[in-house]
C-alpha cells in the first residue's frame, strides 16, 4: 500500500499525542468493528484501521514509520540527490532479560529510561482488550486502555512484566507511575544507585 496514510486512516494529525492516536483507533475500532458495525465495508475499514494501528500505535513503530515517511518525501523532492531510500528498521524478535535500571536516591516517580524495550511479541494480539480475560488475585489500579483493558496492574505484571515498563516509559501511564515504579523496583528492574553504595560499605563497617 504505497499510498497508504496510517494518521489519514485514524484520522488524526502526523503530530498528534500518543493518547491522541490510540483514543482515535478506540473510537473508530468501536465504530467499525464488524461485530458491532452492520455496513457492508466494516470488515475492510476495521482492517485498514488495524494496519494503521501497526504502524504508528506504538512510540517505536510511529518513529520507524515517520523516519521512512521523511526519507521518502526527501528522495521525492530531490529525485537526482543519489541517496537511495533507507528501508525502515525492525523490531528485534529476540527477548532478553535486561539488568536493573539503576536511579539516584532522591529519584521520584517519572520516565523511565530503560527497560525490556519494544518487542513484536508484546503486541501479539491487537485492539482493546486483546488479552483477554484477567488471569486472577487482582492488585492495584485496573487499566482502561489497550490489549490488557481490565486487568489490575498487579496481575500484568505477573503476567508480561515488559509491557509494565513500556507503560512506564508511555505518556500514557504517567497516572500511574508511582504503583509502577513500586513493581519494577520489587521484581528487581530497578534499584537506586545508592543501595549499591550502601551495600558495598557495610563489607567495611567496624563491628
Amino acid at each position: 500500500m504505497p499510498d497508504f496514510d496510517p494518521y489519514k486512516t485514524l484520522q488524526v494529525d502526523s503530530e498528534a499525542e500518543d493518547e491522541v492516536i490510540q483514543a482515535a483507533y478506540r473510537r473508530l475500532a468501536r465504530k467499525y468493528h464488524p461485530d458491532l458495525a452492520e455496513t457492508p465495508e466494516a470488515a475492510a475499514k476495521m482492517a485498514a484501521i488495524n494496519v494503521a494501528w501497526e504502524m504508528i500505535g506504538d512510540p517505536d513503530s510511529r518513529a520507524a514509520y515517520d523516519r521512512a515517511r521523511s526519507a521518502a518525501a526527501s528522495t521525492t523532492a530531490s529525485p537526482h540527490s543519489g541517496s537511495p531510500d533507507r528501508p525502515a528498521p525492525t523490531a528485534s524478535t529476540t527477548r532478553q532479560t535486561p539488568p536493573p535500571e539503576v536511579v539516584s536516591r532522591d529519584w521520584t516517580s517519572g520516565r523511565s529510561t530503560q527497560g525490556g524495550g519494544f518487542d513484536e511479541s508484546m503486541r501479539a494480539a491487537e485492539g482493546y482488550g486483546a488479552a483477554g480475560t484477567p488471569p486472577g488475585r487482582p492488585s492495584g489500579t485496573v487499566l482502561n486502555f489497550g490489549r490488557y483493558a481490565g486487568w489490575s496492574v498487579g496481575e500484568i505484571a505477573r503476567h508480561d512484566i515488559e509491557y509494565i515498563e513500556w507503560l512506564d516509559r508511555a505518556p500514557i501511564g504517567r497516572n500511574y507511575r508511582t504503583e509502577l515504579d513500586a513493581i519494577l523496583r520489587s521484581t528487581g528492574r530497578r534499584r537506586s544507585a545508592a543501595s549499591d553504595a550502601d551495600e558495598r560499605r557495610g563489607l567495611y563497617r567496624r563491628r
